[in-house]
């Protein structure tokens, strides 16, 4: 059966960027043979045929994406001029598009045109078979989050709703269910009784980079954490499910969120974290500040930092910081999950130096995995060194957008948020959202360029205490070494967290 793949906002650059060349990508790997696909453009702007034609030939391009399965798309490509937000126009759209075979709307359109255009749709409009797939964010809050998805299963099955949330189609992000799950070293450890911390941390060398209309509105909270952030939470403290089915995977990650909380809803100023940039210097160039960018009110106090702790009130999890965090304009790109087990209860006496605690880390950008661990020195059999052990991953055959549309096409909602794990997540941070609201978590700046502002306590900025640390080791055991005693003896696992290389 023909699949007719409607994009909406056709001429936006979500769909010239992303979404076109991951459908290229799809098409000329081998997930993309056999799939009958159709692909229609439409968008508010009268355009012709050729204009839309030459924009999906380019995007393959760009995707490097070439063979007879994109010729044919591009060959059998068509554009129509459809506003969603008339009367009918979207209807009739569908119901065109459906005389073929099923239907996927995609709504590559900003969150409030794409709410009221399925507010406007009829349940008889939408022919059965249709999937409807939505851009983050869903929703502003609980409540909206809420009655969005009253309206989508109002029209289709909740199956057949994709919420796209793309972090879960990276290759990186989707090996943390390898890693996890097929090693045995991992999974007995997983957990409160070894872990001490949990960091996931997506901080970004670059500015607005023409996104101000949107995240001006936004903001690094409900961009980053409230969406791509508590879904990687979600899949690092899951427990095991027993399939990597829809059903199984979205039920873990569910119980995971709805036991999710504010580490101190009392006092969110100890564990919630907002901030934005003020003039500085990325790289070579000379940034001015947030409040200053074009397309930004200054008034509304939109954060380009934010950072919250969480608690995940399970047997597994229940003690153990996580911590979230993105920053935009910041003077070092750090994308990744670090997960820091405990001390050991007793370094033996003999063996020298000052112990640190083993680090697993998950690299996002670049997609790595590199493990931290104390082992003897070359210099001295019994002073411990740091050593990392480490791998690059290999990118995955698909881009992310390519394995979004793979689940989409073939009516597979895995990788999709659910409707009530979408609600989840914004439930977690409503008490962020009304603490900073009503300024009881100031709005802090740092220049750009800069490591952010710097914290204390849960909140203390772990790079600077790592540093820190690292300084401290150094000159216990530099001083000591040269009195000639070789070293200091272990501490039996109390004191640092450092003693770390510099992360990639």
């Amino acid at each position: 059966m023909t699949t007719t793949l409607v994009v909406l906002g056709a001429g936006g650059d979500l769909a010239s960027r992303l979404l076109l060349p991951g459908l290229a990508d799809l098409l000329v790997s081998h997930h993309g043979e056999g799939l009958d696909l159709r692909l229609v453009g439409a968008d508010r702007a009268e355009h012709d045929r050729e204009w839309w034609t030459e924009r999906v030939r380019g995007a393959a391009e760009a995707a490097d994406a070439r063979g007879p399965a994109v010729d044919r798309l591009v060959e059998g490509t068509r554009y129509a001029s459809c506003d969603v937000s008339a009367d009918d126009d979207l209807a009739d759209l569908v119901a065109e598009a459906s005389q073929d075979g099923d239907v996927v709307l995609y709504f590559a359109l900003p969150p409030d045109v794409t709410a009221g255009a399925l507010r406007a749709l009829e349940p008889e409009q939408v022919p059965a078979g249709t999937r409807l797939v939505l851009e983050k964010p869903f929703g502003h809050d609980a409540a909206s989050a809420a009655e969005l998805n009253g309206v989508l299963t109002r029209l289709v099955p909740e199956d057949h709703v994709h919420r796209v949330d793309h972090f879960l189609g990276k290759s990186t992000v989707l090996n943390i269910l390898g890693l996890r799950f097929a090693n045995r070293l991992f999974e007995p450890l997983w957990s409160a009784t070894h872990v001490e911390r949990v960091d996931v941390v997506f901080d970004e060398d670059l500015g607005l980079a023409g996104r101000a209309g949107y995240y001006d509105g936004a903001g690094a909270l409900a961009d980053m954490v409230q969406s791509h952030l508590l879904q990687l939470l979600a899949l690092i403290a899951m427990d095991p499910p027993a399939t990597i089915s829809e059903r199984d995977l979205r039920d873990r990650k569910a119980e995971v969120l709805r036991a999710t909380r504010l580490w101190d809803a009392d006092d969110p100023a100890s564990c919630t974290r907002r901030a934005r940039w003020t003039a500085g210097r990325l790289g070579d160039e000379e940034v001015g500040a947030y409040a200053d960018e074009p397309g930004v009110d200054p008034e509304r106090g939109t954060e380009t930092l934010a950072e919250v702790v969480l608690a995940v009130d399970t047997w597994r999890w229940a003690g153990v910081p996580f911590r979230l965090r993105s920053g935009k304009a910041l003077g070092r790109r750090r994308k990744e999950a670090v997960i820091t087990f405990k001390h050991v209860p007793h370094l033996p006496t003999g063996l020298l130096g000052t112990p640190s605690p083993t680090r697993l880390r998950v690299g996002f950008g670049p997609d790595d995995i590199t493990l931290e661990l104390d082992l003897n020195g070359q210099d001295d059999a019994f002073g411990l060194e740091r050593t990392a052990l480490g791998t690059e991953l290999s990118p995955g055959e698909l881009t992310a957008y390519g394995q979004v549309l793979l689940g989409v096409l073939h009516g597979d909602p895995t990788l999709s948020v659910r409707g009530d794990t979408a609600e989840q997540c914004w439930r977690v941070l409503e008490p962020v959202v009304a603490a900073w609201g009503d300024g009881r978590v100031p709005l802090e700046t740092y220049p750009a360029g800069s490591g952010g502002p710097r914290g204390h306590g849960l909140l203390e900025d772990v790079d600077a205490r790592e540093c820190a640390e690292d300084a401290q080791v150094a000159a216990e055991r530099g001083p000591r070494r040269a009195a000639g005693d070789g070293g200091s003896e272990g501490t039996g696992g109390e004191g640092r967290d450092g003693d770390d290389p510099p992360v990639a």
